[in-house]
């Protein structure tokens, strides 16, 4: 059997189709949120895929860099209007070891579901290392699934189908639903089909707050999405902003 991680089977270039409106237009709606919310200065995008948020931030005035551990959605940043702005600015590394300096960033943004891969040690080690990143006074933004609304609204399966190929999605809740997990099917209109699996911890707010503040980052808001909603058990989103003191 294969003992490669999950998460480095599923995210290579492939995966953009799997979420197709996550573009980079909806990027710069995010990053102007997270600037209006105090983002500043030098900001590290945690798991930043194809770097479509670094990039927007960099566009706002951000001096930010980008971590993945994917280096084919890395090479698709290439892809970006303006991607020369990105030259430089994009690291391949591991979310649980960061290779930068203590308190190196001002500000740290870990979006769109980044965070619950590792088991709970290893999401700990991650945790520990924004920490160790983050100066005093800076902020940190986390936008996870909200366990509560994953559960009522999980669909069993689900099916697509495009110019460039069909895409198959079975997902089921583990754990006594602390855990949702997807099989994905991918069909390419070339004839090649790709599966993987992926396998995420949901975290409720109340265990990210306590973990959060264990290392010395304090909840400061929560938001039920990117358009500024208050956060409540029917929220799609769970958007956090923690401080750290």
């Amino acid at each position: 059997m294969d003992s490669t991680p999950w998460y480095e089977q599923a995210f290579r270039a492939d995966y953009r189709q799997v979420y197709p409106h996550r573009d980079f237009a909806a990027a710069r709606g995010e990053a102007r949120f997270l600037v209006d919310q105090g983002l500043a200065g030098r900001v590290l995008d945690l798991c930043c895929g194809f770097g479509r948020h670094t990039l927007a931030l960099v566009e706002l005035g951000i001096d930010a860099l980008g971590l993945d551990l994917s280096a084919e959605l890395l090479r698709e940043s290439a892809g970006l209007p303006g991607a020369e702005r990105l030259t430089g600015r994009l690291v391949r590394g591991d979310a649980q070891r960061l290779p930068f300096a203590a308190s190196a960033f001002d500000g740290l943004v870990n979006l769109f579901s980044s965070f619950g891969y590792f088991g709970e040690q290893g999401d700990a080690r991650m945790l520990d290392e924004i920490a160790r990143v983050t100066r005093v006074g800076g902020r940190v933004f986390m936008d996870l699934m909200n366990p509560a609304f994953v559960r009522a609204g999980l669909r069993a399966e689900s099916r697509r189908a495009d110019d460039r190929g069909q895409l198959r999605e079975v997902r089921e809740l583990t754990e006594d639903g602390r855990r949702v997990t997807k099989t994905v099917e991918l069909r390419a209109a070339a004839g090649t089909t790709r599966r993987w699996r992926e396998d995420v911890r949901l975290y409720e707010h109340g265990e990210v707050e306590a973990l959060l503040s264990r290392r010395g980052l304090q909840l400061a808001s929560a938001w039920g999405g990117f358009d500024g909603s208050s956060f409540s058990e029917g929220s799609e989103r769970m958007l956090l902003c923690a401080i750290r003191r």
